[in-house]
């Protein structure tokens, strides 16, 4: 069985000079970056109707256009991992994924992920990018993530990520007191050295993050997040810039633990080994009929307990 995909891109300013292979995986997400350098070098993505390599570079303007039968990946298996669905429609799902639980196969990941999870609970999944996957979370972030069911509703919520009209909210739990909410608009690229890794630059994509005080704790504070852009590692980089990086991340965080902490709660403390960053929520349009559709994921337990044992006794001290 297969799917055929239909779409079309107008390059930016900010997309002027890089790979077209590299923009397409950022603004394409749900598709491979392999996947998309395949469809580049056999027409079936072409820029102004002409056919180019993929390290085109591209200029403002240009018109990048995507047709192409989605064939399943053979890849792909279909496994019974239990999944924990907060939302089942005809149109889409929304699952609470677990820390720990890669997204997608990659390197490293050949099975084992929500994707194959997702084939195994509906198997119509097969044809669609990513098996209807519309946007990712890292591996040790826990939370909200929604799947297309359909090519229709799978166009639709794509599209409706890039204009940002999905409501997505996350909570983290960040070194140090934070007195006051704010907001982060620093540009994000790749490190020039680990390209694993994210970091503030200059010459980065733009990306936002705001959010406020939910609760002050012990050595940290508990924010309420909201993305405005959605880029790689954007929470955890733009929290790390700011002096307040989320406690257990092991790439952007830091080692110890605070002064002033209990043994208990610097044991809980540095023996917690994943990000405490959790998607709880995440709000946006029916792709058919239009109504409101929302859902939110209750914090997992590991996060709440080291929160509850973090917590002040004085609700004075909380926001």
């Amino acid at each position: 069985m297969t799917e055929r995909i239909e779409r079309e891109i107008a390059m930016t300013p900010d997309d002027a000079g890089r790979r077209l292979d590299q923009v397409l995986s950022e603004s394409w997400a749900d598709f491979s970056r392999s996947r998309l350098a395949g469809w580049i070098k056999s027409g079936e993505i072409r820029v102004d109707g002409r056919q180019v390599k993929p390290r085109h570079a591209v200029a403002a303007g240009e018109v990048v256009m995507l047709s192409a039968e989605m064939v399943p990946h053979a890849e792909l298996v279909a496994q019974d991992i239990e999944l924990d669905v907060l939302v089942e429609d005809a149109e889409f799902l929304i699952v609470n994924k677990p820390a720990g639980l890669v997204v997608h196969p990659g390197s490293g990941n050949a099975d084992g992920t929500l994707v194959n999870a997702l084939l195994h609970f509906d198997p119509a999944l097969a044809p669609l990018p990513r098996a209807g996957l519309v946007h990712r979370l890292d591996k040790d972030t826990s939370g909200c993530l929604v799947i297309a069911r359909t090519t229709g509703a799978h166009k639709f919520l794509v599209s409706a990520l890039k204009k940002r009209l999905i409501k997505r909210r996350y909570q983290a739990l960040v070194w140090g007191h934070m007195v006051a909410g704010g907001s982060v608009d620093e540009p994000l690229g790749r490190h020039p050295v680990d390209r694993r890794r994210q970091v503030v630059r200059h010459d980065g994509r733009r990306a936002v993050t705001h959010y406020r005080v939910a609760r002050r704790l012990a050595g940290g504070t508990l924010l309420d997040v909201e993305l405005e852009t959605g880029r790689t590692h954007q929470i955890r980089v733009h929290m790390a810039h700011i002096q307040h990086p989320i406690v257990g991340d092991p790439v952007y965080g830091r080692r110890g633990a605070p002064a002033g902490l209990s043994e208990a709660q610097r044991t809980a403390w540095q023996g917690f080994s994943r990000q405490a960053l959790h998607a709880c929520a995440i709000a946006f349009d029916h792709p058919v009929t239009g109504e409101p559709v929302s859902a939110t994921a209750p914090m997992p337990t590991d996060m709440q307990v080291l929160i509850d044992l973090l917590d002040a006794s004085d609700d004075t001290d909380r926001a």
